[in-house]
């Protein structure tokens, strides 16, 4: 009877075993909390001094496209946020001065199409792509970094990185003191091709007499002949009976 009994009990500790998992299985887990979407320009509103920026990405409408970006890029993306103060520092009128693409162009310029920790630009390769792009193709940054400063240069201007706004993958937001410059817009234009020869009228050239302007001149010409060869023939005639009566004489 007691052997029977042992034998029971590890029977029903492996149904119990066998049964556990499925248990387990079958019972529902809650969902864990869902990541709230990154609010862009919610950090730069936080920082209190990107107003011009602010209107500008709503303006162009690159807010738009960055926060879709940003909830679907594998890269992420940084973006360098120059303060009002380096707007104010432009001369009066550039930003009217240009044109809607411009405009958006200029905004793309200061986003790198992926995310960069200050780390990550002491091992990156210069020119760095951003996301604006022309006739030329794609605008292009140069980022130095030593052990205590990060320089922004686009060959028009430097605008030094003096504080990290936020830096999280996948999104890294750095303030700049000035408003980056690409040498594609406010570079030095190129002169423009000085004129050949041919198109420049020579003071010296002498202009060709028409063959119609000249046709006058020549008619005065044979009438004035004929004139003369009727006066010879008169005087002539008038000579030859002048003589013919001092003969008869």
């Amino acid at each position: 009877m007691a052997s029977s009994k042992l034998l029971l009990f590890p029977l029903t500790t492996l149904l119990l075993l066998l049964a556990t998992p499925r248990a387990l299985a079958a019972t529902p887990v809650a969902p864990g909390p869902t990541p709230a979407p990154l609010n862009l320009t919610g950090i730069l509103a936080k920082g209190g001094q990107y107003t011009t920026l602010l209107r500008l990405l709503d303006e162009t409408q690159v807010s738009q496209q960055l926060i879709s970006q940003l909830n679907s890029s594998f890269n992420g993306l940084t973006l360098f946020a120059p303060t009002d103060n380096a707007f104010s520092s432009l001369k009066a009128g550039t930003l009217n001065s240009l044109t809607n693409q411009e405009q958006v162009q200029l905004v793309l310029y200061h986003v790198l199409p992926r995310y960069y920790s200050l780390t990550t630009f002491q091992t990156s390769s210069n020119p760095i792509s951003t996301q604006a792009s022309g006739d030329s193709g794609v605008y292009t940054v140069n980022v130095t970094s030593t052990s205590n400063q990060v320089n922004v240069s686009t060959g028009v201007n430097d605008a030094p990185i003096n504080n990290v706004l936020y830096s999280e993958f996948p999104l890294a937001v750095y303030s700049v003191d000035s408003v980056l410059l690409p040498a594609e817009i406010f570079g030095v234009k190129p002169p423009a091709p000085a004129p050949t020869a041919s198109t420049v009228p020579s003071k010296h050239k002498k202009t060709p007499v028409s063959s119609t302007a000249a046709a006058p001149a020549e008619e005065a010409d044979s009438s004035t002949n004929a004139a003369r060869g009727r006066s010879a023939g008169w005087a002539f005639v008038l000579g030859f009976g002048f003589m013919s009566i001092v003969s008869l004489f």
